[in-house]
């Protein structure tokens, strides 16, 4: 379904012929649910930094069972090496985890910003704005750090990709913004015009 309604002639907002208006109901609707999901997904990252000893774990289980490890070594090994990194760090030193929580915690803080464009996306647009630079920030700080802190170039890549995937639903709530702002630039111009009289 389109954005864009047509106003019969005669209507409120129409002028003297059909006039082409944003549906601002449904525009609205569909940036609701697309922020919905990037903010559930954002929390949902946040929070598997939580059990990371726990899941650590549970993945050197998945791939030995699914046969992955086999077929995929390096993804076996590196996902037992990280397994044994954490067991070892956060059994000898707990505090380790502290850092891990905080990064759990920055997610939640970081999806809350999302209430703003939630409730006024038009006012709020910067956010969707700076989001989106994050996003794009993500690939050269795993192409910098990765090499530095000896991450495997293929795990690079799956960091890289929760910026690449993670800008996809921003840029389509940035156009449906845009088509708000512009509709009430047009309302706004329409409604200023039949109050007062051009010269």
């Amino acid at each position: 379904m389109s954005d864009i309604a047509t106003a019969p002639t005669g209507s409120t907002t129409a002028g003297p012929g059909p006039t082409t208006v944003t549906d601002t109901a449904l525009v609205r609707r569909r940036i609701r649910r697309w922020l919905w999901l990037f903010v559930v997904c954002l929390a949902l990252s946040g929070l598997t930094a939580f059990p990371l000893q726990s899941e650590t774990t549970l993945l050197v289980r998945a791939l030995d069972a699914t046969g992955l490890s086999s077929a995929l070594p390096a993804l076996g090994d590196w996902a037992v090496l990280t397994r044994d990194g954490v067991a070892d760090g956060f059994g000898s030193h707990p505090f380790l985890a502290y850092g891990t929580d905080w990064l759990a915690f920055a997610h939640l803080v970081i999806a809350a910003a999302f209430w703003g464009p939630l409730r006024d996306p038009v006012r709020n647009i910067w956010v969707i704005r700076w989001a989106m630079l994050a996003c794009g920030a993500v690939i050269p700080l795993a192409l910098i750090c990765g090499p530095l802190r000896e991450i495997p170039l293929f795990w690079q890549f799956v960091d890289m990709s929760f910026g690449v995937f993670g800008v996809i639903p921003l840029l389509i709530v940035h156009r449906l913004i845009r088509t708000l702002e512009w509709d009430q630039a047009v309302r706004t111009h329409h409604d200023f015009a039949r109050v007062v009289p051009s010269p």
